[in-house]
């Protein structure tokens, strides 16, 4: 009797303990869908943006500048002097101009964390998203798939109360990371195509 009684304890104890766990998946669940949702849907609304941006860099380096954002794939920074650097995406190809070098490198946009920014939006089910944290101050999406960019990811920092978004911080193959925060934000403006123009020379890379 005392062994049935025992066995009877335990098996309702184990019982409580698999309905929590069950119960904090599902809500887990449930903050992270609701949290992607809202940010995917706000995505949809703000199709262009412009502002101002600072950048910390992984060195402690601090930069800053203007930002345009045209949604699907463009973007643009034109950093304050004395930085040297303009990066450009024309929705297929990210540009790093250096005036000072005369130098140009080229990247395919898809390859890079940045084309995750830069997607019209961010679906629940996308096999990039790595985590997801409704915070009452802020939302973190972390972002990355390994057989596209490798070791690389991205960080999206969101405001939960508007979904705008805040920042990100990108994180190299090295580990190395670099941050940018925007400011002075201003969404839905009319920005031409070329200001996102690539002169990129034939046999470029």
């Amino acid at each position: 009797m005392k062994h049935s009684l025992t066995h009877s304890i335990k098996a309702s104890c184990l019982a409580l303990v698999v309905a929590a766990m069950s119960f904090t998946t599902t809500s887990f669940a449930d903050a992270k869908k609701d949290a992607i949702e809202a940010i995917s849907n706000h995505f949809k609304t703000v199709p262009t943006m412009t502002g101002e941006f600072v950048q910390f860099g992984p060195n402690g380096e601090q930069t800053g500048g203007k930002f345009l954002i045209k949604r699907p794939g463009k973007i643009r920074f034109n950093y304050e002097e004395p930085s040297p650097i303009t990066v450009v995406s024309n929705g297929k190809t990210l540009a790093v101009k250096n005036k000072k070098l005369k130098t140009t490198n080229y990247y395919p946009l898809r390859k890079t964390p940045l084309s995750l920014l830069l997607s019209n939006k961010i679906k629940i089910n996308d096999k990039s998203i790595r985590s997801v944290e409704a915070g009452k101050d802020v939302t973190t999406v972390v972002m990355g798939d390994k057989k596209i960019f490798g070791d690389s990811e991205i960080t999206l920092l969101f405001d939960p109360q508007n979904q705008d978004l805040r920042q990100w911080t990108i994180k190299d193959a090295q580990g190395k990371e670099t941050s940018v925060m925007i400011f002075n934000v201003k969404k839905n403006v009319k920005i031409s195509n070329t200001k996102f123009a690539v002169n990129k020379p034939t046999g470029a890379n």
